[in-house]
């Protein structure tokens, strides 16, 4: 990974606030892609970008007096860029905007998917702060159906992956560059697996809707089961089967369907109790192995690999 920074500080200090950012944004037109901006009228032009490459994607960070961004069809067309941008609102005003026939409004914490391949608008206040995760098109729409259908929708702050997208890609920034391909690959397949979560275009609720009927209320009822009992150490497919009158098989092949094992789908689900669990301040009495146990793991050993490969760190370093 590397990381780049573009500042207006960085800029001729003898140049006046309207040649500063009329610079500031023919170099960003130039280097990262064709927006217009809007500056605040009542604020001083500041603006500072950092972006830091993972792989064929880029975590971005950016804060400012920009007060509109507006992307047309011109821009589209001068720069070529079709990829997917996830925008995260971090700072205390509200980010609005309208993406194909969308009005999309997104405050502090919140986030909201748009396409840089699509006429898009933004308006905040005096000073915002932002940031974007920016992925290929073909990256997404590689590992998800229909993602066009989710643009400009509002993800809540309360969305439990966004938040984890969020502390994810911090870790990323602030740590020293990966430089294994195999790390690389492995951090890439996390974000747009979180992405997928948080925006939708994964988790059960895209599931159900490849489904109709009989299957989607089966599907529905199978991944009921598996939550309400994955920290038992002796759930199976069978149990789960026998429990719902299904077949073995049946349980196996409607999961797998949907692209997630039983067996990938429980070792998800207590990895996350797990690592809910770890982060919580009322269990630093516990040990490490209570609450692996507690999450459904009956060996240590195994929980600490797992861990460490789903979350990039030691269940001691989660604490």
């Amino acid at each position: 990974m590397q990381k780049n920074v573009f500042s207006s500080v960085d800029l001729p200090p003898h140049l006046d606030q309207r040649a500063r950012f009329m610079l500031w944004q023919d170099i960003h037109v130039a280097e990262i892609w064709s927006v217009e901006y809007t500056i605040s009228e009542k604020l001083s032009f500041e603006a500072a970008i950092e972006a830091t490459a993972v792989g064929p994607l880029v975590l971005g960070q950016m804060a400012g007096t920009i007060s509109h961004a507006s992307r047309k069809a011109s821009d589209i067309a001068a720069d070529g860029r079709d990829g997917y941008l996830l925008l995260v609102n971090n700072g205390e005003t509200v980010l609005s905007g309208t993406q194909v026939g969308r009005d999309y409004s997104v405050g502090k914490g919140e986030a909201a998917l748009v396409s840089a391949s699509e006429a898009l608008q933004m308006t905040g206040g005096d000073n915002n702060v932002w940031a974007n995760v920016v992925l290929p098109r073909v990256v997404l729409e590689n590992a998800f159906a229909h993602l066009d259908d989710r643009l400009a929708l509002r993800i809540g702050a309360d969305n439990e992956a966004l938040d984890m997208l969020k502390r994810y890609c911090s870790f990323l920034e602030a740590g020293p560059a990966l430089l294994s391909p195999d790390l690389v690959s492995h951090a890439t397949e996390t974000i747009v697996d979180l992405i997928g979560l948080a925006t939708g275009a994964k988790g059960e609720a895209a599931e159900l809707a490849g489904l109709r009927g009989l299957r989607a209320a089966r599907l529905q009822a199978i991944v009921q089961k598996m939550r309400d009992n994955f920290a038992d150490p002796a759930i199976s497919a069978q149990s789960v089967a026998w429990q719902l009158r299904l077949s073995v098989r049946y349980v196996h092949d409607i999961l797998q369907e949907t692209g997630v094992s039983f067996a990938e789908r429980i070792l998800e689900l207590r990895l996350q109790k797990a690592h809910r669990m770890l982060r919580d301040r009322r269990n630093d009495q516990m040990r490490i192995s209570e609450i692996a146990l507690l999450s459904g793991f009956s060996d240590i050993s195994y929980f600490n690999r797992c861990f460490r490969r789903r979350f990039g760190s030691t269940p001691s370093g989660a604490r």
